[in-house]
């Protein structure tokens, strides 16, 4: 699937969110990744940026260039998808006063600054309500806004959120060095998706009652939700650096690698019957599931012999038939030509202005719904692509006024 060059108006049509609109002050990606779930369910998201800088995951390793020469990080081009950017500078007085007249016409106002900076701008909670009687707030912060934190004031990204949810401490070993980031952004993609919960309850809410509605989700909180096992073992008594006692494990074939789940004595007796060991279900060593760890040597030589020349796709295959939990462990080439991946268009290309023939490519839209065709997204928006459409458009802003503000750095826009 590959994404558009310029943005479609009427992309989000027949869509669920269509006739939702969202005014985002975002940065990096915990914002930006939920405002993108949005606006690929058929919001209009309108991105307010820096003019000089940009959103800040402009600035990430690798890049491309946009058509101005202008460097477009992997960080932007992974969550931006489906936006429009105004290029607007919040602390200038005269920004800020911008950004607060389009308040009113969008349903949802987001922003994930360091908490206190919004209310500085003259841009809070407080300041757009005001203005925007059925307002939907939407704040994401490394540790919260409507309840005390003593870490408050601390900068968050990912890595922090999901260190301090013991995230990092799930089956370590007791001398093994902590591992930052084992799964990518997870504070940051995991946070957005309870934020795209909070705000599709709160459009309801907002609508049953007239009321303005707040959400406010904390990187830390979204996190300690995704770390569940480690203070429920521990209310159990069991250290959750050490492992279950399952299989749980990966095994190295001649041909790659596999990763198998064994938890309970049946499934251990169709994994023996499968590889062509069933006399391990008597032996004495594989009586217990700790038997299973203190030997797992033995089984991982028995399940390379019996994969021979598979693939680790073959393997996982013949072992799924057999009713045992497998999977290959694919690297990013298996990925990026898997037939799953293709079938539920579950990677975007994003078409380089650079000319290079290899498109960027990320995720695609993993919620499916049945009556709906598969959304097509535009490219993720060059910095300040929008800024005159939007000001004309919503603000009744003429040629000489925008080209004023421009000159004064007010705005940024195309260059």
């Amino acid at each position: 699937m590959i994404a558009g060059d310029a943005f479609d108006p009427d992309h989000g049509h027949g869509r669920p969110l269509e006739g939702i609109r969202v005014l985002a002050l975002e940065q990096m990606q915990s914002l930006p990744y939920a405002t993108q779930l949005l606006a690929r369910l058929g919001a209009d998201v309108v991105k307010i940026e820096h003019p000089e800088r940009g959103d800040l995951g402009r600035g990430a390793q690798p890049a491309i260039a946009d058509p101005y020469g202008r460097p477009v990080g992997a960080t932007f081009l992974r969550n931006n998808l489906s936006k429009r950017s105004v290029a607007v500078d919040l602390k200038h007085p005269e920004g800020a006063a911008l950004v607060r007249r389009l308040a009113p016409r969008f349903d949802v106002v987001a922003e994930n600054f360091k908490p206190g900076t919004v209310e500085r701008f003259g841009l809070g909670w407080d300041d757009l309500v005001a203005v925007h009687p059925r307002l939907v707030w939407l704040s994401i912060s490394g540790f919260g806004n409507l309840e005390p934190s003593p870490y408050a004031h601390w900068p968050a990204f990912a890595p922090v959120a999901e260190a301090m949810a013991g995230l990092y401490a799930i089956n370590r070993g007791p001398d093994e060095p902590v591992k930052v980031s084992p799964v990518g952004a997870l504070g940051d993609t995991g946070t957005a998706l309870f934020a795209v919960i909070g705000v599709l309850a709160a459009l309801r809410q907002r609508d049953a009652t007239g009321r303005p509605q707040r959400v406010d989700v904390a990187m830390f909180d979204a996190m300690v939700a995704f770390a569940d096992i480690v203070p429920n073992y521990w209310s159990l008594g069991k250290d959750p650096r050490t492992p279950t006692l399952i299989i749980n494990h990966g095994f190295a074939l001649r041909r790659g690698e596999i990763v198998i789940q064994v938890g309970r004595e049946h499934q251990f007796a169709r994994l023996a019957e499968a590889v062509g060991h069933p006399e391990w279900v008597d032996d004495e060593r594989f009586a217990t599931r700790q038997g299973w760890l203190e030997h797992l040597e033995v089984i991982r030589a028995g399940v390379r012999d019996w994969a021979g020349d598979r693939t680790p796709v073959a393997a996982a295959d013949a072992l799924a038939a057999a009713g045992i939990a497998a999977a290959p462990v694919f690297e990013a080439e298996d990925l990026v030509h898997d037939d799953h991946v293709a079938a539920h268009e579950m990677l975007v290309g994003i078409p380089r202005p650079d000319g290079a023939e290899q498109p960027v490519l990320t995720p695609g839209n993993p919620v499916k719904i049945a009556d709906l065709a598969e959304d097509h997204p535009s490219r993720p928006p060059w910095l300040g692509e929008h800024t005159e459409d939007v000001l004309s458009a919503e603000l009744g802003l003429d040629p000489d006024e925008i080209a004023d503000l421009a000159a004064r750095g007010v705005i940024g826009r195309e260059p």
